[in-house]
């Protein structure tokens, strides 16, 4: 008979790719986790992973369990806390934030959940996308877009987008500017593959003509903070940036065109909603109605 130990190492291990990272989530030992496998790769006559030294890569057959494997384990999780005298759903969420969700608005949304047990990554919308696709999170709020077949997405938020610099930059003395006169100025700009640069590659940069120099960093933080040393101009949420422009550390510069953008929610397609899940998505999705 298959076991739930034998299920929760197949899927710590299938997340982390090495023994030694399951090892420390499960707290077994290396020589532990391998005997399990083994007992559960016996079990159901195949092999789970390609042993490339190091690593384990999961395989076809892999591929196949974790979806199921994910869904028994928290199914029981639903099971143990079904009569809870609270009556609250309870557990552990593995969230993924792009940035400026992660670092302007997650924390008032965690805040208004007490007694949710959360695990945040913070990074760019393409790295999300693949901790989703290998089952490392139960959900993601990103900026960017989905381009991986396994996901799905909800519209969630809109985010409006601004042009910023430093309130002594000589743009920001001028008025209802085009796209053209930002030509050869200077740029902070975050790294490929964050939602951020794709939107500014995608709708600013063939209208920009020829830039000047390009600094990119990757973390939203420090791009305004380059800014507020007068490194540049910035493509930046007007969420992140709101208390920079009120207290005049960033100015707008006025190009006369609305720039936004959609934030969404974002979980693998064969991802098991368990009640935790459930009531935290529903909680997001009501944020979007206030």
């Amino acid at each position: 008979m298959i076991s739930l130990k034998q299920l929760q190492v197949f899927t710590s291990i299938a997340r982390h790719g090495n023994l030694g990272l399951a090892a420390e989530e499960l707290f077994l030992s290396k020589g532990a986790l391998s005997q399990a496998l083994a007992e559960l790769e016996r079990r159901l006559g195949h092999p789970l992973f390609d042993r490339v030294h190091p690593h384990l890569k999961l395989n076809a057959q892999g591929q196949q369990l974790q979806p199921l494997a994910e869904e028994v384990l928290s199914r029981v999780t639903d099971i143990e806390h079904l009569f809870d005298e609270s009556g609250e759903p309870s557990g552990i969420l593995r969230l993924g934030a792009s940035q400026t969700i992660g670092n302007y608005l997650l924390p008032q949304l965690l805040a208004q959940q007490p007694g949710l047990q959360a695990r945040v990554s913070i990074t760019n919308t393409h790295n999300l996308c693949g901790m989703l696709a290998r089952f490392e999170l139960d959900m993601a709020l990103i900026e960017g877009e989905n381009y991986h077949p396994a996901l799905v997405t909800q519209d969630w938020l809109s985010d409006e987008m601004l042009i910023v610099a430093h309130p002594d930059h000589p743009l920001t003395s001028k008025r209802k500017l085009s796209l053209t006169q930002l030509e050869h100025h200077d740029w902070v700009l975050r790294e490929p593959r964050s939602g951020n640069r794709e939107q500014f590659d995608r709708e600013l940069l063939p209208r920009l003509g020829s830039l000047g120099n390009i600094l990119e960093l990757n973390t939203l933080e420090s791009v305004m903070l380059a800014v507020e040393q007068a490194l540049g101009l910035a493509f930046v949420s007007r969420r992140a940036a709101k208390d920079r422009l009120a207290g005049g550390r960033l100015a707008v510069i006025d190009v006369n065109i609305h720039l936004s953008r959609t934030l969404r929610l974002a979980w693998h397609k064969q991802k098991y909603h368990s009640a935790l899940l459930r009531r935290f998505i529903s909680f997001c999705l009501q944020q979007s109605h206030g």
